[in-house]
Formats: C-alpha cells, structure tokens, sequence
C-alpha cells in the first residue's frame, strides 16, 4: 500500500503544535520541555504527526531531546514513538526527513536501531519512494552516504540490503537510473581541447532529462540522475557539495555525485576500480533499476564501462562514451559490439539510445534540437576551431533523421 504524501498547507491545529514545540525548544530544553513535546507528538493525530515532522527542524529536535544517566531516557523515548508505535503515520517525506535527521553527526547505536526500525517498517513499492525521496533531498547526506558511511554496524547494512533486495523483487516496472561522469562528459574540463574549457556540451541537459524521462508516453518518475566522478570526497561532504553547487550553476538542479577517493588518483585504472566499487554499492541500493553509464574516451571510462557490463550484464542497458581522444572508427566498432558506444556529439548519443529503446523519437528528437541551439551559443575562438564541430553535429543530425518519423524530424541548423 502507498503511503500518501502529507498534504502541501499544515492544517490548522498543526499549527498551535509546532508554535509550542519550537518555543521549547528555542532555549535550553529541560526534562519538563521534553516531557511535554513527547506529550504533543504522541497526542498528534495521524496528519498531524506526518505534517509535524516536515515543519519541524528534526536534527535540532533529536539534539535536544537528552536519555540521562539518571532519570528519563526521553531521546530514546522520541525514537521508540518515531520509529515503532507511530511509524504507520507516516508518509514518505517524513520518514525520509526523519531518516536523513539521524544520518547527520554521530549515528549511534539506538540511532541505527531506529534506522533500522524505520528500514524495515517500510515495504514494497514504498521502499523505492523512500530511497528516492532520501537521494531527493540534495546534499551529500544522500541514501549511498547512509548506508555506507553513516551505518558503521556491518551486519545492520547487511541486513537492510537484504531487505532491500526482498522488497525491490516486488516492484516490476524497471526504470534507468543515469550515471555520469563530470569532466569531458558533462562540460569540457579536462583534456578535450575542441570546445571552451568549461563549456557545458550541447545537448547534454536535454539528454540526461530524456533518459530519465524514458521512452514512453508517460514520463517516469524524474530524478534519477547520478554523477560519478574521480574526484575524492571527504568526510564533511565539502567536495559533493560544491560539485552540485557548480552543475546546479551549469543548468543541472537535480542530481546526487558519487565521489572518487585521494587514494584512487593515481592511474586511468585506479580510478575506473573506484567509479565501480561505488557503482556496485549503488546496485545493491537501488536494485529494481537499470544502469546507464555517461563517460568519455579520456580518464578510464571505458574501462570502468566494461566492467559494469562484465559485472552487471543483467543490469546495465548502455554505455555511452563521449570521445574526446580520436579514436579510430575501427575501434569504435569492436567496442561498440561488447556494449560500449562512443559517440562525438549528445546528438550522436541520442541516436544510439533511440535505436537502443532508451528514447523515443520526440525524445531524440528533442535532444537534437537543444544541441544545436546550445552550440550556437557556444564561444568558439576561431572559425577553425568551430567548423569541424558544427560538420560534426550536422552529420549526427543527418544520422538521426533517418530513423525519425516524418513528423519528428530535426529541421534546425548551425
């Protein structure tokens, strides 16, 4: 059963609640200031519990509320009303705010229990909405930190996979979720010296928002987009932070970043082993889902892609290789056999998910006609360095034209 969303405008009597809680709250909270929040939140009537735990600021809630060494255990008395006897009210966005409340700081030990009271309180369909509301929340206290850097109990994360894994084989309409590179793939950073550094390519938005849009009628579900990236993370989330704050000003608004390790810079391979450690992490979280993997020809992509599909046959539907190195048609070719497609433009990658079922044909059709007004914007230095890109995305235009419909067809030119 789904558990509906708490409704946009707080009924009235949530209001009188969360002004008394957050009084008590704005100072020192005493044993009587505890008492008496526990109090209201286990009067609270279903909706207003739900709507209660999305208006109040639940990180600061579970710091104030203190177990003692004599006297109530009141913080475990809030996880316990939380968690077990009131988690059934419950919708998703609360639960998953109340999830990512106790992933920030220390996550101990009556933490992970309630975690895993919360994990395993869920079922079905509602454990994928749940991860994707946790991954939708943005920042880098994302469902992958979660399980892997915030749960320390081995045996618990093993558990909740399990779960995880059990509950997903219940859900039977398989979505993509998109991985990308940043560097070469999503804007020019790093050894392709054909476009502007920093320019983000064109067509690349429309691509990724295809992809996630899916070949149907019906769009899916949006926000199924995840950056993979060499670069190290670190344990406050600085470096994941800062990579969505510099793609959101790119035109990007939505995505979570998988990050590489300082350990792993050294080598094209060293780096590939890191992407897929994290891909493989990031299977076991969100196994109901498709993979499709963006990368480029110039710091071991393709390699990481080979691995993906060695690994993870079942799993992962295309590997898209932006090629910023030249590489020759004939090589292409043989990679292109075993799943590996490189392309020169997003226009080029489109065609090739149009013949691989991932887009439709108003969805390539769409991506084609972004590309071409985004590269006239483009500030090439010269004539020179322009005209051999805009050969190449008249070509890919070319290319996908003949497998459109009369009435798709991409009319626009550089």
């Amino acid at each position: 059963m789904t558990i509906d969303a708490t409704p946009d405008v707080p009924i009235p009597s949530v209001l009188s609640k969360l002004d008394e809680i957050r009084q008590r709250m704005a100072s020192h909270t005493d044993r009587e200031d505890e008492r008496r929040i526990l109090e209201i939140l286990a009067a609270a009537t279903a909706v207003e519990l739900d709507q209660l735990l999305l208006l109040l600021d639940l990180r600061a809630l579970l710091g104030d509320v203190d177990d003692r060494l004599i006297g109530p255990d009141n913080r475990a008395a809030l996880l316990d009303l939380l968690t077990a006897e009131r988690l059934g009210d419950l919708g998703i966005p609360a639960r998953a705010a109340l999830a990512s409340a106790l992933q920030r700081g220390r996550t101990g030990r009556r933490d992970e229990h309630a975690l895993r009271r919360l994990w395993l309180g869920t079922r079905g369909a509602d454990v994928t909405r749940l991860k994707n509301a946790i991954d939708g929340r943005g920042g880098y206290r994302d469902l992958h930190q979660l399980f892997y850097h915030d749960i320390d109990d081995d045996a618990l994360r093993e558990e909740l996979l399990a779960h995880i894994a059990l509950e997903a084989a219940a859900v039977s309409a398989r979505e993509v979720k998109i991985l990308s590179d940043i560097d070469d793939t999503f804007y020019a950073n790093w050894k392709d010296a054909r476009y502007p550094k920093k320019t983000v390519y064109p067509g690349v938005l429309q691509f990724y928002a295809e992809l996630d849009r899916g070949p149907g009628p019906e769009p899916a579900r949006p926000g199924d987009l995840t950056f993979v990236t060499a670069r190290p993370g670190d344990r406050l989330g600085l470096v994941e932070d800062a990579t969505l704050r510099a793609l959101a000003e790119r035109g990007q608004l939505a995505a979570t970043v998988l990050a590489g390790s300082f350990t792993r810079l050294i080598g094209n391979r060293t780096i590939a082993e890191k992407k897929l450690e994290n891909f493989l992490e990031y299977r076991r979280l969100y196994p109901e889902y498709g993979f499709v993997f963006i990368g480029d020809s110039g710091q071991g992509d393709i390699h990481f892609g080979q691995r993906m599909l060695e690994l993870a046959p079942e799993s992962v539907q295309a590997i898209f290789i932006h090629d910023v190195v030249a590489t020759p048609e004939r090589a292409r070719q043989e990679l292109a056999v075993f799943g590996v497609h490189l392309f020169d433009t997003y226009i080029g990658a489109a065609t090739t998910a149009l013949e691989r079922g991932l887009l439709g044909p108003e969805g390539a059709a769409r991506v084609a006609g972004a590309a071409l007004a985004a590269f006239a914007a483009v500030p090439f230095p010269s004539h020179e360095g322009r005209e051999p890109r805009r050969l190449e995305m008249l070509r890919d235009v070319a290319r996908l034209n003949e497998l459109l419909p009369p009435g798709a067809l991409v009319q626009g030119t550089v």
